[in-house]
């Protein structure tokens, strides 16, 4: 597989890399690089796909969490696709894949 040049990062680190490791521990790690990366744009894409979508996983699980019976369920489901999603998403960033997720994609795009 031929290796993507992604560009330079302020960090040092290998970008397709720091985009992994912006997914690697949810939206807390997104905020790290994010806030680090200064000058490429495919890291800070990830970091605030990351920042966005598992903020919002963390607050629809908070918010099932006071519904009775059915939200146990939810949030049983809602974990289900997080884990698919985590994985899927630092897979497609280590391999330098800029993937965008629907409606999360668009609004992280405008973030950076």
């Amino acid at each position: 597989m031929e290796k993507k040049d992604l560009g330079k990062t302020s960090t040092g680190i290998e970008a397709n890399v720091a985009a992994l490791l912006s997914y690697l521990a949810g939206f807390v790690t997104g905020i790290i690089f994010f806030v680090i990366e200064k000058e490429n744009k495919f890291v800070r894409f990830h970091a605030m796909q990351s920042i966005i979508t598992f903020g919002s996983f963390f607050v629809l699980s908070l918010v099932l969490g006071f519904v009775p019976g059915i939200g146990y369920i939810l949030i049983c489901l809602l974990w289900i696709v997080s884990v698919i999603l985590w994985v899927t998403l630092m897979v497609k960033a280590y391999q330098g894949e800029r993937f965008k997720l629907p409606v999360i994609g668009d609004m992280a795009e405008k973030k950076i």
